[in-house]
């Protein structure tokens, strides 16, 4: 059973604002490539800079957890959280990789509104992550990212089922395929971080 009176550390909640913020800025980055699809390779270079970025702030809480005698929550939420948040923006770098990867010429207002959606989701995760601290007044968040990711969820599988109607052709299919499902492998991310946040919150609240 926690003590109370044991000084939590914050240092671990302004590390996790940190990569929050970095992850937004990774989403809005991919749906800014895609609004915007003049120098594709530019773009994704930015999204791998700001994943390369998140990597060095996700080994910097591994650091700490691994320094620090006393945590703020359990040691395996903390690792959970970090990891989490790191597996969004690693898919956000893959979808970007794809277009470039893969020559493709212009995103589909498909690929585009998936990254309206991931935004959305990262903006909800973020405003979570801002107020943890304080363990309290948070589920209103999580649920907002739950019900967003059902939507992704729709829109996915009537890209998929567009996908093979024969309006594309075959090498076409598979290319948007793959940025499709990284989109959405995105988005499933975030609900695993909602979901690791709500856990966090019911045992600490």
């Amino acid at each position: 059973m926690r003590l109370k009176f044991i000084p939590r550390e914050k240092a671990f909640f302004d590390q996790f604002i940190r990569a929050a913020t970095n992850m937004v800025d990774g989403a809005r980055l991919l749906k800014e490539m895609l609004d915007d699809y003049k120098d594709p390779k530019s773009s994704h270079q930015a999204i791998v800079e700001a994943e390369h970025k998140g990597d060095f702030i996700t080994h910097e809480i591994i650091r700490s957890l691994n320094t620090t005698f006393v945590t703020p929550m359990d040691r395996e939420d903390i690792h959970a959280l970090a990891t989490g948040i790191d597996d969004v923006m690693d898919f956000i770098e893959a979808a970007a990789d794809i277009f470039v990867l893969h020559g493709i010429p212009a995103p589909t207002d498909t690929a585009k509104a998936q990254a309206d959606v991931l935004v959305r989701a990262c903006d909800g995760l973020f405003a979570c992550v801002q107020n943890l601290q304080s363990f309290k007044n948070l589920e209103q968040h999580w649920i907002e990212v739950n019900k967003i990711e059902n939507e992704g969820d729709r829109l996915y599988r009537q890209a998929v089922a567009d996908l093979f109607a024969g309006k594309y052709k075959a090498m076409d299919v598979l290319k948007l395929k793959e940025v499709y499902d990284q989109i959405e492998d995105a988005i499933d991310a975030c609900e695993k971080v909602a979901n690791i946040l709500e856990s966090i919150v019911l045992k600490n609240a």
